[in-house]
């Protein structure tokens, strides 16, 4: 990657662990549920403000959208309520690390889905280092006993929502076959995911008080919707036009990175050094899965023997 293309991967590696920081906020004054519509809902917004303003048209075939409400499903929806609700039981750090495996489910979803996508030794041993990694952040505290099984049960949730954003990744290629601008997709998705999480949010958490959050909340949420979501897929979709999906799985390993020191900084949160340990073997993983620095050291290796 070009130096263009280092500095959108770092933007967006601190939008996305961004999210993270903003949600922890939010979700101190908003109920999970109305949160996540609130987020989808901003984001849609500004994308389609975005896409009118590019000269970009609204698609008008059903299956079109049909296709938006399945990728919103596994891409937001899904995703979007059990991070919010896992960030209600654990620190925003450790939400965004466990979060940093849907490679790893990736290689495994797609490898099982997807005939080109067929999983190498290389790939498989990433996610099993990958996987030991996170069994030693998680560990094995008893269900029900107290804050550590609600703990539990939110660290798994933060997992579940990994694996359906591998599904979405599998989901969404349907669209390049589709030939829809991926600014559209971007829109179309998180209008598809406003449609649906506004009843649910009605119907469990009741109507919104506009006037409940503090501005703190409110300054929360719009950078959630505006920044962390539809800035971040701006340059989610330009840096995979340039720089190819391999090269845009790295932003999983910086992602923590932001998160954490926000969470540090701001919401005085703490991780232990198993945290850092569980990291780390996620680190050592996602580079098997991507490989180039493995067959770097091997070819070094090769022509320097010791």
């Amino acid at each position: 990657m070009n130096l263009r293309e280092w500095i959108i991967l770092i933007a967006l590696s601190v939008l996305w662990g961004g999210s993270f920081f903003f949600v922890g906020v939010a979700v101190t004054e908003l109920p999970p549920l109305t949160l996540v519509a609130l987020r989808v809902g901003i984001a849609a917004a500004a994308l389609w403000t975005i896409a009118l303003i590019m000269g970009l048209t609204i698609p008008k075939c059903p299956r079109t959208w049909f296709a938006f409400l399945g990728m919103g499903l596994l891409n937001n929806v899904i995703p979007f309520v059990l991070i919010v609700w896992g960030q209600t039981q654990i620190a925003s750090g450790l939400a965004s690390i466990l979060n940093a495996t849907t490679p790893l489910f990736t290689v495994i979803v797609a490898g099982v889905v997807l005939a080109d996508e067929r999983a190498t030794v290389s790939k498989l041993m990433g996610v099993v280092i990958g996987f030991f990694g996170v069994a030693v952040m998680i560990g094995l505290p008893e269900v029900g006993a107290g804050n550590e099984g609600a703990s539990l049960i939110a660290q798994v949730a933060i997992l579940v929502a990994a694996l359906s954003y591998a599904f979405a990744g599998v989901y969404g290629r349907r669209f390049k076959k589709m030939a829809v601008n991926p600014l559209i997709t971007a829109a179309g998705q998180v209008t598809a995911s406003t449609v649906i999480m506004i009843p649910i949010a009605m119907l469990y958490d009741g109507p919104f008080d506009i006037s409940a959050p503090s501005m703190q909340s409110w300054a929360a949420l719009l950078g959630l919707g505006i920044l962390s979501t539809a800035l971040a897929y701006v340059l989610y979709f330009k840096l995979l036009e340039s720089a190819g999906a391999t090269n845009l799985l790295l932003v999983t390993l910086l992602i923590p990175v932001s998160a954490i020191v926000l969470g540090a900084l701001f919401l005085n949160e703490t991780l232990h050094t198993y945290h850092f340990i569980g990291m780390a073997f996620i680190a050592v993983g996602l580079s098997a899965i991507d490989g180039r620095l493995w067959r770097y050291k091997i070819a070094h290796s090769r022509h320097n023997p010791e």
